[in-house]
């Protein structure tokens, strides 16, 4: 039984076990504390303690009453920190349709309703009026992908930076490891935190009439002001290309945007983080456990998804068009080091309920481990925001032999019965029509390795869509190259008596989709065997080309028009074609393809209209009831 000084302290009594009356750093978070690298309120607090402050934990505080949650610890002497947790709160509380959803994965017990809309909003601007005069940071998925003027769909129209109304002091973007390292070393040495100003990677809030805080090695860019924006739908689209852009560059510049009478000031990013470094974060003293206050409550889901699970990178090249991964973790992959995953892999197995059994050993694509430029010099000069679309880049060393080999040494460890890779991959850098980088045919030992040891009776990839219109506005290869992975799977599956679901993921209502896109995905999927259960609606979050597209109706990068699907029937009836074997969906189906003069793809689909199927005129309906009634 571990001691409660294991975990960071939540309450008062749990801080005085530590000998301590007040706190340099209270950090407050809109999911349950889970202690566990894969949680970023643990991370966060964590890289604080080893900068040497303490720290306390505020979880889903309740800001419907008299506020005491946030005022248990007092004042903090440095700042609060403040996230709405590993979601976007509003991605957490609804449905692609705006239905609230009845459960929440970070919540013990899975409850629903302990965090509120805009978490982040309302958690810093409690603190705001509680404590006007101490510093608020705020940072997280939910507070970088709003760090400036975006859409948000939920309440259909453009915001400003999460800054003006969260009326926070300082935003830290993207994965907060370094900036919040150099953050606490600066507060170390006694720098004011109102003097953060030229940190990389933070954006904040300045006074139009006064000059910028000057740091002689960024140039500045200015985007079209937030009121600009609201007038104009095509300056808000030209402003996003600048943000992406930039986001993804190893020598940024700063961007800048004026919203009323204040400067939104956005400093370059840091550089992807080097192994060293990324294992710092990994390397911490996490217990690995939910805290014990919870134990009655019932467990937390997305902690019971990912407890056997150990994350080997982050980032993501892709750079989808609908995804926002890119635009958190960055572009460019941050591996770490085989020393770090070897040293997790042996806590995992010391912990009381492990059977053996790693759920998953990935990533945000489970094949990107170790991935970088060949000649990090192009890297550094490089502005595209993927690395394989349209094409592969070829400076990028896709190499699966390092992952093959940790595989290996993963599954000889004697604890561990089966590792598996429970998170997506690419599948197209593994389809050599696509990526020609495979000389040595280390992709084909991989797909094998991965096919014969490390598949749970289903490999999830995600083609997404068939229709290679619709899948150029989604930054994703064509379908022709999902056969080719598929013939290649069937092919090893088979060779070693190997019975395992492919299992492709799709969606439905992206920018560019039509219904008749919807009839051929369903066609082709049904003529390969799918009945298709891993599909979504599209829905736009801050921060994707795929959301400026949807509310501005021009691609951010060429503003040409794109049609996209917005009332929620016609949203409904392209979700329907993924379900084209259920009968109720027959009619939807063939009355969306009338309307566009296809009603060939319906009776490919779904077989013509039978006599016994025709509707019939009323009064002749009417006649033959009343003709069975005198029958009788």
């Amino acid at each position: 039984m571990r001691p409660l000084t294991d975990w960071m302290p939540i309450t008062m009594s749990e801080l005085k076990k530590r000998g301590l009356d007040s706190v340099d750093v209270i950090l407050i978070s809109g999911d349950a504390y889970v202690d566990h690298p894969a949680f970023g309120t643990a991370v966060i607090g964590r890289i604080i303690e080893d900068e040497g402050f303490s720290v306390a934990i505020i979880p889903q505080p309740n800001w419907k009453d008299d506020l005491r949650d946030f005022k248990k610890f007092g004042r903090p002497k440095y700042f609060f920190g403040v996230t709405a947790g590993c979601m976007d709160s509003m991605v957490n509380h609804y449905t692609a349709n705006k239905r609230l959803r009845s459960t929440d994965a970070y919540t013990p017990g899975g409850a629903s309703g302990f965090r509120p809309d805009y978490a982040t909003t309302v958690y810093s601007k409690i603190l705001k009026e509680i404590y006007p005069d101490v510093p608020v940071l705020i940072g997280g998925i939910e507070a970088s992908l709003r760090r400036v003027t975006h859409y948000d769909y939920w309440s259909d129209k453009l915001m400003p930076s999460i800054l003006v109304d969260s009326k926070a002091d300082l935003l830290v973007y993207g994965m907060g490891d370094q900036p919040l390292r150099e953050i606490m070393q600066l507060l170390k040495k006694g720098v004011p935190f109102s003097n953060l100003k030229t940190l990389k990677q933070v954006a904040f809030l300045h006074p139009t009439t006064e000059e910028l805080p000057k740091n002689k090695n960024w140039s500045t860019t200015e985007l079209s002001s937030h009121e600009l924006c609201l007038s104009d739908k095509l300056k808000y689209a030209a402003n996003f290309k600048t943000v992406e852009v930039e986001s993804n560059k190893w020598a940024a510049d700063r961007i800048i945007q004026h919203v009323g009478d204040t400067t939104l000031v956005i400093n370059p990013p840091y550089k992807t983080m080097e192994p060293k470094e990324i294992d710092e974060s990994f390397d911490l003293p996490y217990t690995r456990l939910p805290h014990p206050k919870y134990k009655k409550r019932g467990t937390i889901p997305a902690y019971e998804m990912i407890k056997f699970s150990i994350n080997l990178h982050r980032g993501c090249f892709g750079g989808c068009s609908f995804c926002t991964i890119s635009a958190h973790q960055g572009k460019f992959i941050a591996s770490r080091s085989e020393k770090s995953i070897m040293k997790e892999l042996d806590e995992v197995v010391e912990l009381p309920d492990f059977k053996g059994y790693l759920s998953d050993i990935g990533g945000p694509s489970a094949n990107m481990y170790g991935m970088k430029g060949k000649d990090e010099a192009i890297c550094a000069r490089c502005s595209s925001p993927s690395c394989i679309h349209p094409v592969i880049c070829s400076n990028l060393d896709t190499s699966h032999s390092s992952m093959t080999k940790l595989y290996r040494k993963i599954d000889e460890h004697d604890k561990v019965k089966k590792a598996f890779v429970g998170s997506g991959i690419r599948y197209d850098l593994l389809v050599d029509d696509f990526n020609k980088n495979n000389a040595d045919g280390n992709h084909d030992e991989y797909i094998e390795q991965l096919i014969t040891r490390h598949v749970s009776g289903r490999l999830k990839v995600a083609p997404e869509h068939t229709s290679d219109a619709t899948l150029r506005v989604m930054r994703k290869p064509s379908f022709k190259y999902f056969h080719k992975f598929k013939e290649k799977y069937d092919r090893i599956s088979e060779k070693h008596g190997i019975n395992q679901q492919l299992i492709p993921y799709f969606i439905s209502s992206h920018p560019g989709c039509e219904d008749q896109d919807m009839a051929n995905l369903a066609l082709e999927t049904k003529d390969m065997g799918f009945k298709l259960e891993q599909v979504q609606d599209f829905t736009p979050t801050p921060m994707t080309v795929a959301t400026v597209i949807y509310y501005s109706g021009v691609h951010p990068y060429t503003l040409k028009p794109y049609k996209t699907v917005k009332d929620k029937e016609d949203k409904l009836n392209q979700r329907r074609f993924f379900f084209w074997y259920k009968r109720e969906n027959h009619g939807h189906i063939r009355s969306s393809l009338k309307r566009v003069n296809r009603e060939d793809l319906a009776d490919q689909l779904i077989g013509s209209v039978r006599k016994s199927d025709r509707k019939q005129p009323k009064w002749l309906e009417e006649r033959r009831k009343k003709d069975q009634s005198h029958r009788k």
